[in-house]
Order: C-alpha cells, then sequence, then structure tokens
C-alpha cells in the first residue's frame, strides 16, 4: 500500500477507533428502497394502459399494500397467508378493470382473465380473447394462450388460437404456444400443421431454434403415442 493509500485510511487526528467504525458502517449500509410515484405510473397507464413496465410495477405495489394492510388489520393466525393472497388480488383485479376500460387496452384483460380462470371459465375466455383482438402484434394472444396453457386447458388454448392467429403478422411466440399446446393435448397431426404455419412468419431467424425444438417434442410425443 502506498503513503498515500494508508494516510486515507488513517483515522482523523483525534478520532476515537469506534467512531471511526461507525462511520464506515454509515457508508457502507445499503441504499434506501426507491419510492414508488403511483400518480406518474397511473399517468403513463392512462396514457397507455399496455406499458409493461408501468403495469407491473404498478400491480406489485397495489398486491403488497393490500396484503400489508389485511394483515395490519387482522393480525390473527391461521389463515392470514391466503387472506392476505384473496386482498391482494381484489386489489389487482380493481385496477385491472379500472384500466381495462380503455378501448385499447389488452394486457388489463389479461390479469382479468388470468384471475378469474377457475371462478368462471367462460368469462376468462372471453376476455383472454378480447385481449387476443385488441393486440395486433401477437404479444397478447401469445401471453393468453400461456396462460391457459399453464392452467392445462389446452384444447381451450387451441380454440382461442386458431380463432386469433396470423403466422406472418403476429409473434412467433404466439405460434410456439399454440404448437405446444396441439402437442400437450395430443393433438400431433394438428401440431404438424401449426408448425408448417410458422414458415409463413418473416423473421426465420427466430423460427429456425424454435422450429428444431417443437420438431423433437412432435416427435417424443410421436414415440410416446405408439
Amino acid at each position: 500500500m502506498g503513503l498515500l493509500d494508508r494516510w486515507r485510511r488513517r483515522p482523523a487526528q483525534g478520532t476515537r477507533p469506534e467512531e471511526v467504525g461507525r462511520r464506515r458502517r454509515r457508508r457502507q449500509a445499503p441504499p434506501a428502497e426507491p419510492v414508488v410515484n403511483e400518480a406518474a405510473l397511473r399517468e403513463t397507464l392512462q396514457e397507455d394502459p399496455n406499458d409493461a413496465e408501468a403495469f407491473d410495477v404498478l400491480v406489485e405495489t397495489v398486491r403488497a399494500r393490500a396484503a400489508e394492510a389485511h394483515v395490519a388489520d387482522d393480525p390473527a393466525e391461521g389463515h392470514e397467508a391466503e387472506d392476505a393472497r384473496r386482498a391482494a388480488d381484489n386489489a389487482v383485479w380493481a385496477l385491472a378493470e379500472e384500466l381495462a376500460q380503455s378501448p385499447r387496452a389488452w394486457r388489463p384483460l389479461l390479469v382479468l382473465g388470468r384471475l378469474s380462470l377457475h371462478d368462471d371459465r367462460e368469462a376468462a375466455l372471453r376476455r383472454l380473447g378480447i385481449a387476443a383482438e385488441r393486440d395486433p402484434s401477437g404479444t397478447g394472444l401469445a401471453q393468453a394462450l400461456a396462460i391457459l396453457r399453464e392452467a392445462g386447458m389446452n384444447d381451450e388454448a387451441l380454440s382461442l388460437g386458431v380463432g386469433h392467429w396470423r403466422p406472418r403478422e403476429h409473434d412467433v411466440e404466439a405460434g410456439r404456444h399454440l404448437v405446444a399446446a396441439a402437442i400437450d393435448a395430443g393433438r400431433l397431426a394438428e401440431a404438424r400443421r401449426h408448425l408448417k404455419a410458422l414458415g409463413e412468419h418473416p423473421d426465420q431467424d427466430r423460427v429456425a431454434p424454435m422450429r428444431e425444438e417443437l420438431e423433437d417434442a412432435i416427435a417424443r410425443a410421436d414415440r410416446a403415442q405408439r
């Protein structure tokens, strides 16, 4: 260590070692959590209800606040975790329902569809279908299909995908989920047709590795059926 470095590391004259330790600990304290500007997030979402970053941050903010408020109001032991989750879901539902009033909104409809999937399947499917219709890029359709696949509803995913998928225009993820849903449903001939349709997409650099992965999955499923 050089002379200058040693000098910098020396305690100031008259400074006790314990004071130096406290100062160092203060300097090393972790930064405070950033303050979320909820009003700014809501303003952003009024302009674009599908802004992914603003929507996700606001959803997490609303969810955390609702859960904390529930625990503070009802700290009794028992089902507090489940009750807090339900309170958080209700708060997110209210937010998504508010934002879904925009005729351009599709991301909030995906949230509503996911939250209502097991309690009101018909309404959930309707919301997911509207989300797919409202997003010309196909991202909304891809995410709707992912929600249905995660719930094990592959036949419903196929119905939704067949009714809305435009292979030449939509994001390739929509096609990938549609082929995967057909494989999971055991409808391999349909999976092959959808995989062939992916060949119409202009971004073949993205399609090529996806095609190889899906072809392997179809082959494995075909062997398993024999």
